[in-house]
């Protein structure tokens, strides 16, 4: 079986005490919440604070983003390598907001995928089509160009260590949530081709979560869908309280 995997993406809000606050907070309940596995990604100059803060249970931390080069004059960068240093675990590739803000491509998400995978990082590979691209049918295909970019040339024994989100373009930040149908039917699809490029066990094994406007009251109707293994959250992962509504939507939570 696998265990959905909650993950709190506080993309650029928090101080450093508002972060260890709020990981001080999720200590006192993370008591609550042995059925699933919760990921914290805050700002990275917060990282090694709620790394401490968390250190002891079973409650990971993550980044937001690395560059793919191990060092050099590339300033304003953070290697994967200086990720795991500060204590990250795990790091997001791909984000909507790093393609759609920043302007990365394919190619790079690719060359951070592998960055990643070396540091010893577990890599969530975030995908998703825009609007645009949904409405003139192009989604599935684009969905599956970002996962190819990222995991052709790798083998199995990599892939398995790597998370994938499926994120709708339309729906972060939007308010608008992709139906638990349409967000099942994403999933399948990517599931699917998965398990083209590895065979059908490692595709059963691999998570996908969904990200895009989660919140308390439409989780549990996401994350009852069979290929939906847990969510990647925004906003709604601002406040302890209604991050941990999310994670007990999930079944057997």
């Amino acid at each position: 079986m696998r265990r959905k995997l909650i993950a709190a993406n506080w993309k650029m809000n928090k101080t450093i005490d508002q972060a260890r606050s709020y990981a001080d907070g999720l200590r006192g309940r993370a008591g609550e919440l042995n059925a699933v596995d919760l990921l914290i990604v805050p700002p990275f100059f917060a990282v090694p604070a709620v790394a401490r803060a968390l250190a002891g249970t079973p409650v990971a931390v993550g980044v937001q983003n690395v560059y793919y080069e191990e060092s050099g004059a590339f300033t304003g960068e953070v290697s994967a390598t200086m990720s795991a240093e500060a204590g990250a675990t795990v790091a997001l590739v791909g984000h909507s907001e790093r393609r759609h803000v920043f302007g990365e491509s394919n190619a790079t998400v690719a060359r951070k995928f592998t960055a990643v995978l070396a540091a010893g990082l577990t890599p969530i590979l975030c995908v998703g089509e825009t609007l645009d691209e949904r409405e003139s049918g192009r989604a599935e295909q684009v969905v599956d160009t970002q996962i190819g970019s990222a995991l052709d040339g790798h083998g199995a024994d990599e892939a398995i260590r790597a998370v994938l989100a499926y994120e709708p373009v339309w729906a972060i930040g939007t308010g608008r949530t992709a139906s638990p149908d349409d967000a099942g039917v994403m999933h399948r699809f990517i599931r699917s081709r998965v398990s083209e490029r590895y065979g059908p066990e490692i595709a059963e094994r691999i998570r996908i979560q969904y990200g895009g406007s989660v919140k308390p009251e439409n989780a549990a109707a996401l994350l009852a869908i069979e290929d939906i293994d847990g969510a990647l959250v925004g906003g709604a992962s601002l406040e302890v309280n209604s991050f941990v509504e999310i994670a007990l939507a999930a079944p057997g939570a």
